[in-house]
Parts: C-alpha cells; structure tokens; sequence
C-alpha cells in the first residue's frame, strides 16, 4: 500500500496544498504526485478557507487516504495543542482547533504550525538549508515572519512565538505597524505597507500600488519607490543583523515575493545586516530554493 503524505498551506491571499508518496521522500529529487493552488476570494473566512482545502486535499488523495498531514498556517499557531490563535489577513480564525478539524476530516494524524516556522524547517530539510545545523528563515511577503533551526531542531518558544522577526522594532519613531509600535520590520519591508506609502507619496489610489510595482518602479529609477524599497531593505537587514548577535545562526535564508526584487535590494539587506552585526558574527544571507512551495516541503517535514 503506497503511503501518502497530503501537506496544506494556509497562505493570506492564497490555499496551496500537494500529495507526496513517502517512499519518494528518499530521492535527492523528490517530487509531488500532485499539486493544487488556489487564490481566497474576496470576503474569505476561515470557515470558507478551511472548507476548500479540504475539498482540494479529497481532489489530490483521490479517495485514497494520507497516511500523515502536515500543515502550514499564515499566522500565530500554538503548536503542542494544534490550534490557530488568529489570522492577521482572514476574519474569524481565532482559536481555531485545525489540527482536530483536519484529522476528523480525513481520519488520519495531522501536525499544524505556523508558516515562517514551516518553511523553515522546509528550506532546512529540503532546500538551500541543507547541511546548517542553525538556521534562521524569513519570508518577507505580505508580511515579514521568521523560523529557527537551531541544532538541528526547530526552534518555537515557550509559547511557539519564536520568530516573529517582523515585529522586531528597528526604527522606534517610524511609522505605526499594524501590531501597535512603530517601526517594526514588516511596517518598513513587507509589500503591501511599501506599496502603500508609495501610492500615498505620489497622490495613487492606496489599491492601484502593489510591492512587485514598487519593485519594478525601483528598478527604472523611479525617487519614490527607489527610498521606499532601499528603506525596507535597511529596515529588515537591521532586523537580520540583530538576530545574529542574539543566536549566531549559520545560515539565513531569505524567501516571499519581495526577495525579487533585484540586485540593489540584497546588496543592502546583507550590508545592513553585517554592519548592525557583530564583527565576529559570521553568517550567509541566502535565496531560499523552495520558492512558494517551501511550507509545503516544510509541512512533509513536520509529518517525519
């Protein structure tokens, strides 16, 4: 009987889930058996989120039945009890009992975490972490959210909290962040805040402005997006040096859409980061290889 793996990812603006056959998980190219990615709706709710994973897990297993699910949620998760405590971006999330919800769903054992700390146990098993004992990932997206591996395990917290990066405060008197302070790093390097105080800069309506935009505008030159995008980088390469004085990583991988957007945007991350650092802390900044799908990969591993 062959075993199957179904892995979910609850994204902010997006549901991705895939199938994998546990054998295949010993090839150095493992790969989906299948594969599903679809957008949230406007006006989505966890109710509605949950209910078309489901439907795209029956779709991926074809009647068949997972042997192990692993799950990747966009937002804080108390790990030991298998719960959502809330969505930053989706209504009605608070105190969700995924992991139950999940396993009466397809009768079978389910593990649920949050995504930054998914991927990062992903990029580690699977991708360009492979062979640091200590790692820290950062996806710097819709929003900014980090995962430690650290001596080979993943790191959580007391109450799976470790991680949250993006609200590390790096300008006290910088603009307010959606969690209260000022000057967080997701307020200066997430997308949807660039791209928000570029449109607000040159007089765009708020929804006209994405961060892939703001990167593109950057790109040919444009002052506004240029000092926007530069401030994010320094914003989040503060952010980076700081976590490597605390833990001494070996490895930082960066992932989310942000991290394409071009040369001049590494170059000052890592400067940033090695300049707020110190001296003897050494450490690589590197591209994750998984792409989108490193929380997928991630929840495969949070099945072994």
């Amino acid at each position: 009987m062959v075993e199957l793996i179904l892995a979910c990812d609850f994204g902010g603006t997006k549901l991705s889930a895939a199938v994998i056959e546990a054998a295949a998980l010993a090839a150095p190219d493992a790969a989906w058996r299948g594969h599903l990615r679809r957008f949230s709706p406007p006006g989505a709710t966890a109710e509605s989120d949950i209910n078309t994973m489901v439907e795209m897990g029956r779709e991926l297993l074809g009647g068949e039945r997972p042997s192990h699910i692993g799950i990747s949620f966009g937002g804080p998760v108390d790990y030991q009890a298998g719960v959502v405590r809330l969505s930053h971006h989706v209504p009605g999330w608070e105190m969700t009992p995924l992991q139950q919800l999940f396993a009466h769903a397809f009768q079978a054992p389910v593990r649920v975490d949050n995504d930054a700390n998914v991927a990062a146990l992903g990029e580690w098993r699977f991708g360009a972490g492979r062979g640091a004992a200590d790692l820290l990932y950062v996806t710097v997206s819709t929003g900014v959210g980090g995962g430690w591996i650290l001596d080979g395990r993943p790191y959580r917290g007391s109450a799976g909290m470790a991680g949250e990066i993006g609200h590390t405060v790096v300008d006290p008197n910088g603009p307010v962040c959606l969690c209260g302070k000022r000057g967080c790093v997701e307020r200066l390097a997430s997308g949807p805040y660039m791209a928000r105080d570029v449109a607000l800069a040159r007089g765009l309506p708020v929804e006209a402005v994405t961060g892939k935009l703001v990167a593109e505008w950057a790109a040919e030159g444009e002052e506004t997006a240029v000092a926007i995008l530069e401030r994010g980088a320094k914003g989040l390469g503060i952010g980076l040096g700081n976590a490597a004085n605390l833990l001494n990583p070996r490895r930082i991988v960066l992932g989310g859409g942000l991290t394409k957007s071009g040369n001049r945007w590494w170059q000052l991350v890592r400067e940033t980061a090695q300049a707020t650092a110190l001296p003897e802390v050494k450490f690589d900044i590197v591209p994750a290889q998984l792409g989108d799908d490193a929380p997928l990969w991630g929840a495969v591993a949070l099945t072994e």
